[in-house]
């Protein structure tokens, strides 16, 4: 077992630091809206591997894979999710709305706002579901209770997930002055409404493979 643990930990490790939706959802709310509001919405983001790990240890997650009409709504789903988050930030940059001190959002409640945008990014990509099934099977000794197993497995993902996210928002302290000046909040906004734009039209128009 502690072979397995190892090799899924450097395998899970690899992926998690690979560029992707989650890490520019991060950066750019460490940016500009500060370092415990990007370790919030990080938090959301684990707390979607673990719902996500939870669903495959007791075979919900497998649902994803036999049933193209599960596949279908949920890949929506997130799509539809993620192009209006994108919007979102398209808009505020364009109308101006994230002026310094002002990132155009309402304030949250003890930082409910941030974990539930990390949480629904996870949660609403069928993707991530399909590849906790086929991913997290590969690294099951022999002999080991396999909902247990795909637990811990889970529980390091989403630990190395936190980590890594806390790395990136650290990276960022040094530039917070700089990262929250209006015309850089307006780039920043552009640049990740783009890429989450970008994310939710891949996921609307790619065909399940």
């Amino acid at each position: 077992m502690p072979e397995a643990l190892v090799a899924f930990s450097l395998a899970a490790a690899l992926l998690t630091m690979t560029p992707g939706l989650d890490t520019a959802l991060v950066l750019r709310t460490a940016g500009v809206e500060g370092p415990r509001q990007a370790l919030l919405a990080g938090l959301g983001v684990c707390g979607g591997c673990l719902a996500w790990g939870a669903a495959v240890a007791v075979g919900l997650g497998a649902l994803l894979s036999v049933s193209e009409f599960a596949y279908t709504v949920l890949r929506w789903a997130g799509a539809l999710y993620l192009l209006w988050l994108g919007w979102t930030m398209l808009r505020q940059a364009r109308d101006g709305l994230a002026a310094e001190g002002s990132t155009g959002i309402p304030p949250a409640t003890g930082g409910q706002r941030w974990f539930v945008r990390g949480l629904l990014t996870n949660l609403l990509n069928p993707k991530v579901g399909v590849f906790y099934v086929t991913f997290l099977p590969q690294f099951l000794p022999a002999g080991v209770p396999a909902t247990s197993f795909m637990l811990l497995l889970a529980a390091v993902h989403a630990l190395l997930s936190m980590v890594w996210f806390a790395a990136l928002v650290a990276a960022t302290r040094p530039l917070g002055r700089l990262l929250r000046r209006a015309a850089v909040v307006r780039t920043l906004d552009r640049v990740t409404g783009g890429v989450l734009i970008a994310f939710g039209l891949r996921l609307a128009l790619e065909s399940r493979r």
